[in-house]
């Protein structure tokens, strides 16, 4: 019998180096070959596709979402103020600063290491999948399909190949348009910064990621505004404070996980219906351009 409140082996607040690595999207230079996607799948070990079929162009015909045999997916939007031109952005796990899913996980399987990644332990995964509902993203994915083993599935920034080969990113480093650079979160800042500088009729005055939920390692680039991109609206606050808090509280009081998982599917809720309102008010004779779903 304990004799002290249990406490979830959440991360907490991590300790993130100032030189950490990010990622700078710059969808303005994306044209759909999604070279991306395959490398990712090469990269992982996750199911492969022929090269020929990428450029199969009815794969945009509906919104996609990373799921556990994609970790990446490029998704085509109308560009709001020119009908006739296309927009094109990569979806992936954002690797929050402060992550809601390490947070909410009860048993330390998500861990933001302070180089960038958000780092995920199948060995220590008790399949509760918190982590999918606490993630404003909605980007962690289970292997529904697989009966025996089944972990969550999402982008690992390919870490061991950056940290331990010195390389970076498969997905950038085949993109044959430089659409992503890799580098320190801070430097890429500042080339955001000074690129919106130079061309600003080019760019939305604004970097999707730097303040979002307290900051991710992926940040965008548009010309036209995010939320017409599939990019949720999210304030600057980390998701992180509220699943520590309603986590803390709730064992404090013995309250057993499943009220936990009850909560935080009403966070979600809340989260899509914020998202959907805001889809509504869309022009319905154009292609929808909503959150990932």
């Amino acid at each position: 019998m304990l004799n002290r409140p249990f406490r979830a082996a959440a991360a907490g607040n991590p300790a993130l180096d100032p030189d950490r690595w990010g990622m700078l999207v710059d969808t303005t230079l994306c044209i759909g070959c999604r070279h991306c996607e395959w490398a990712c799948r090469k990269a992982n070990g996750l199911p492969e596709v022929p090269v020929s079929s990428l450029s199969e162009p009815s794969v945009f015909d509906q919104m996609r979402r990373p799921d556990s045999a994609s970790y990446t997916v490029v998704n085509r939007f109308v560009h709001p103020d020119k009908p006739d031109r296309f927009i094109y952005v990569k979806f992936q796990c954002m690797h929050c600063d402060y992550p809601a899913c390490a947070s909410a996980c009860l048993v330390g399987a998500f861990r933001k290491e302070p180089q960038g990644p958000v780092r995920y332990d199948a060995a220590k995964c008790m399949g509760c999948r918190y982590c999918m509902i606490a993630c404003p993203f909605q980007i962690p994915a289970y292997e529904y399909d697989n009966p025996f083993t089944p972990v969550v599935r999402k982008c690992t920034f390919c870490f061991e190949r950056v940290l331990e080969r010195g390389g970076q990113p498969a997905c950038a480093a085949i993109c044959p348009q430089e659409v992503m650079i890799f580098g320190r979160r801070a430097g890429l800042l500042q080339a955001a910064r000074d690129r919106i500088a130079k061309h600003p009729d080019r760019y939305v005055s604004r970097i999707y990621g730097e303040e979002e939920v307290g900051g991710t390692a992926w940040m965008y680039l548009a010309e036209a505004p995010f939320e017409k991109l599939g990019l949720l609206t999210l304030g600057s606050q980390p998701v992180i404070r509220l699943t520590e808090s309603v986590q803390h509280a709730l064992f404090k009081h013995f309250i057993p996980p499943a009220g936990l998982y009850a909560l935080l599917g009403a966070l979600m809720w809340v989260f899509r219906e914020r998202n959907q309102e805001g889809s509504r008010t869309e022009d319905p004779g154009r292609q929808t351009n909503h959150a990932l779903r």
